[in-house]
């Protein structure tokens, strides 16, 4: 399964009776919704326009803005309506619409590339049209020192909408005929990847054409020029772009930790040696330097400031001020230090408010152990306090990534008394979940995050409503619960960055008695239990925006063959 909603983009200037064609065919052959942008068009395409209301939504422009700007507009009106993807096509019947069909799978299957039609011409094409093209092949080639652009003037594409207004809400795109060359040349230096689909385009003999010889060419010749220019400056980055998108379409599991033993190690150090605040100021010439530098960290934690941002804005949400990427990657850093600090034994209950304490009260009453669903927002080594406080408690932590190797290492040397007992798996298995049980039945916690898929089931996934937007949860912890038929409780460890000193706020809540599957709605029961948590894990993400650390495109899967089943 994959979050695909797309819509159809149509800008429109004057083309009212050739759009009646496209738009019937669209509505014949599929199901999904049109948005038609009226560049500023003439009275009797604006009738036409406006007659067409079955599944249709009009973005109605005063003045003519040229199609990038008509494209604009339409790209920010979808993601205004949550769409996925958008799936442009001129209104002008050029294209040969038997080849969405083409589009929408490649699409699906590459759900964070920019999709490009690449042209078979027939005997209609205008020479001169054709010829131009290939000067603007060669100057896009250089601009990118890439082959990867098959083509890039051919107006029939899928864009991924949160990722294109990124680009345009990040660089300055040209509105008229230029866009469509400087929008895929933009987003590949973006390091959004572009694929390419063949397709027949014909020129009708009463075909409109609004491309301006003189002035097109004009324009677009400046483009090439300062592409050209930008090119110069980001070499070094364009000849490293193929590791990088390979860094994006790996598992977040199989990624390389930013940092290592002996940088852990370091920051504790320092921590030690002078102190928190000192710590803090050490701190924060290297967040700005990995806020400025760092383009994968830049990228997420953009991505997901955005979705956040436009979520409360939707729901008339106030979130605290000066959410920036510096900012956000300055918490994460302070949470890496907070989690080794607890380790040490630094914290102590005066550091910490335990909510719902009656709770962890009666779960440690009980003669069976609990499941207790963790995330990766804020700080879940809290969880330690409990075992601090109930020196009978036993918790162990079920992790999913051998990353964790050398974070436990360090923690292993900080303290190799604590009595949390890690249990790394990278699936889980019948051999795992007669282990755990062992240990729910000896009265021990077993806390698992649920918030991350997993590298070798990728696919086994139930999509939930996360930030206004569906989201990818992993079906293992809740199956893992019902299988223990064990208590589930929720913990979420948050820093109070209000406060000079350290300190924290650890929320422990019920979540179920036991999570049943019945039989013959077992798919139905996940989904609702899964949507449970991911509205329990929105609450406390408006709680504490900043200490949301999943550094992965985490709405999407990777692009591996896994997504689309």
């Amino acid at each position: 399964m994959s979050v695909f909603n797309p819509c159809f983009l149509i800008p429109c200037y004057n083309h009212g009776k050739a759009m009646i064609a496209v738009v019937d065919t669209l509505s014949e052959r599929f199901d999904y919704p049109i948005i038609i942008v009226d560049d500023g068009s003439c009275v009797e395409t604006q009738a036409i326009i406006d007659r067409l209301t079955d599944n249709v939504t009009v973005v109605r422009l005063a003045t003519n803005q040229g199609k990038g700007g008509a494209v604009m507009a339409g790209l920010k009106k979808a993601q205004q309506l949550h769409f996925s993807h958008a799936l442009q096509i001129d209104a002008d019947g050029q294209h040969d619409l038997s080849s969405l069909v083409t589009l929408i799978k490649e699409s699906q299957h590459y759900p964070q590339a920019l999709i490009s039609g690449r042209p078979i011409f027939d005997e209609s094409v205008p020479k001169g049209r054709l010829y131009g093209r290939y000067v603007t092949h060669i100057c896009v080639w250089l601009e990118t020192l890439s082959f990867e652009i098959k083509d890039s003037m051919c107006g029939f594409r899928s864009y991924p909408v949160d990722a294109l207004n990124e680009v345009i809400n990040r660089d300055s795109l040209g509105k008229r005929m230029d866009f469509d060359i400087e929008v895929m040349v933009k987003s590949f230096w973006r390091d959004i990847e572009i694929r390419t689909i063949d397709t027949k385009v014909i020129y009708p003999e009463d075909g409109i054409s609004h491309f301006q010889p003189l002035a097109d060419n004009m324009r677009i010749s400046k483009m090439h020029t300062w592409l050209i220019f930008g090119m110069l400056t980001r070499i070094p980055t364009l000849l490293t772009r193929k590791k990088r998108l390979q860094k994006q379409l790996t598992h977040w599991s199989k990624q390389r930790e930013s940092g290592t033993y002996y940088g852990m190690k370091l920051m504790l150090f320092v921590y030690s040696l002078f102190g928190r605040q000192v710590f803090k100021c050490c701190l924060k010439p290297v967040m700005l330097y990995y806020s400025l530098f760092a383009r994968q960290s830049i990228r997420i934690s953009s991505q997901y400031l955005n979705n956040l941002k436009h979520y409360a804005e939707d729901n008339e949400i106030v979130l605290p001020k000066n959410l920036t990427v510096y900012r956000h990657l300055s918490s994460f850093a302070q949470t890496m230090l907070d989690k080794l600090a607890a380790w040490k034994g630094d914290f102590s209950l005066k550091n910490l408010t335990i909510h719902n304490p009656e709770i962890v009260k009666q779960a440690k009453s009980e003669s069976r152990g609990c499941v207790v669903l963790g995330s990766h927002l804020g700080n879940l080594e809290l969880f330690r306090a409990l075992s601090k406080r109930h020196k009978d408690l036993k918790i162990n932590a079920l992790v999913f990534t051998e990353h964790a190797e050398k974070f436990n290492a360090v923690m292993e040397a900080v303290n190799p008394d604590a009595s949390l007992n890690i249990i790394q798996v990278s699936k889980i298995g019948p051999e795992t979940a007669i282990m755990l049980d062992q240990k729910i039945e000896a009265g021990e916690w077993v806390v698992i995050v649920g918030d991350r898929t997993s590298a070798g089931i990728e696919s086994k996934v139930l999509w939930c409503d996360f930030l206004g937007k569906k989201a990818p949860f992993p079906q293992g912890p809740f199956l893992l619960a019902s299988i223990l038929k064990a208590p589930v409780y929720l913990l979420f460890g948050l820093r109070d960055d209000s406060k000079k000193e350290a300190h924290f706020d650890l929320y422990f809540e019920h979540f179920s008695e036991q999570i049943k599957l019945p039989r013959g709605q077992r798919e139905q029961a996940l989904q609702t239990v899964a949507q449970q948590y991911a509205q329990r894990l929105q609450h406390y993400t408006l709680k504490a925006p900043l200490q949301w650390y999943n550094f992965f495109d985490f709405w999407k899967l990777t692009g591996t063959d896994d997504d689309n089943k």
